[in-house]
């Protein structure tokens, strides 16, 4: 099979994964709340009562140093009127990221509903109180790991990782109240947040809300 002829059937193969086959709930822009949090909250509830997989998960959306972009998956912490939380290592790739570049978006998607939520905004660092209750909140293993200060690094040998695990979780066990200073507990202010409901037609429905001084501006947007 020549190069041509794997491409076009790599590109039929995929074009023939169904998407959007519901049934999907009904999305009617006109009856939502006036700000981007409760509309977000009641989509992210529907989606943990319908048993959907981590639906807390979400793609953080950064830009290096370089300004190329860089994205990977993290966990939702917490949402309220300040924001978006999220939880990251301030010597981690996104930490430095986020150190130059202050700001990021988030996706979040939930197939089985057809719905995706995308935001946009500057992201600040917790306070040291903020920060050290995330911190604590983590799993042993997870502030184990943290406290290892190495995330992302090239990994030459596992017997070293486990052996420097070990260690830190040892540490751990001794010093339960023991806190990485460079935890850090992010939020991102949103000053865009779209709302997108798939339908099967492809017609999908959008709805954008945008911070203004008076509070947030709601538009629809074409599909």
């Amino acid at each position: 099979m020549s190069d041509g002829e794997r491409s076009s059937a790599v590109r039929g193969w995929l074009r023939g994964i169904g998407v959007f086959a519901g049934p999907l709930p009904e999305f009617v822009p006109e009856q939502a709340p006036d700000d981007p949090v409760r509309l977000f909250l009641s989509w992210l509830s529907d989606a943990v009562a319908d048993g959907l997989r981590d639906p807390h998960a979400m793609t953080l959306s950064t830009v290096d140093e370089a300004g190329d972009p860089d994205a990977r998956v993290v966990i939702l912490k917490s949402v309220d009127a300040s924001g978006w939380q999220f939880g990251g290592h301030g010597f981690s790739p996104k930490g430095h990221q986020l150190a130059v570049h202050p700001r990021a978006a988030l996706t979040f998607y939930w197939p089985e509903h057809g719905r995706q939520v995308r935001l946009r905004g500057p992201v600040t660092p917790g306070s040291a109180q903020d920060n050290a209750e995330d911190f604590l909140a983590r799993s042993a293993t997870a502030r184990a790991e943290a406290l290892l200060g190495r995330q992302s690094q090239y990994l030459a040998d596992t017997a070293e990782r486990d052996q420097a695990l070990e260690k830190a979780l040892g540490l751990v066990g001794k010093e339960p109240s023991l806190v990485d200073s460079a935890w850090t507990l992010y939020t991102l202010a949103p000053v865009v947040a779209e709302f997108w409901q798939a339908a099967a037609s492809r017609v999908h429905t959008r709805l954008r809300y945008e911070r203004t001084a008076n509070g947030w501006g709601r538009f629809r947007l074409w599909s």
